[in-house]
């Protein structure tokens, strides 16, 4: 009988099987280093702060805006370098080590 069941005529019905999906990276591993990329500046040395005049240092403030290589003159930590600056905050190398402390908004 036409139009009853199509399977009824010995076709059968197939299915789809779908494979799982696979990354569409490249194969290299995520932890190579880009060879392109710029390499990382050496870490100034106490010794660049030590030498430099007394003049040179700016008093901190937490209203003041500091910029990298900033030389700076803490009430509590003394003389630093002023290394990295995120947002609100900046990174400064003391003689004691690296501190982070916080300063103006722009």
């Amino acid at each position: 009988m036409p139009g009853a069941n199509a399977l009824e005529g010995g076709v059968t019905a197939m299915s789809m099987k779908r494979s799982k999906q696979r990354n569409s990276g490249s194969g290299r591993q995520s932890n190579e280093e880009d060879a392109w990329a710029k390499p990382p500046e050496p870490e100034p040395e106490w010794s660049v702060v030590e030498a430099k005049a007394d003049a040179s240092f700016l008093p901190f403030a937490m209203s003041t805006r500091f910029a990298k290589g900033d030389f700076i003159l803490h009430p509590k930590f003394g003389k630093g370098l002023v290394l990295l600056v995120e947002g609100t905050r900046i990174e400064v190398l003391f003689q004691d080590g690296k501190k982070k402390l916080g300063h103006a908004v722009p």
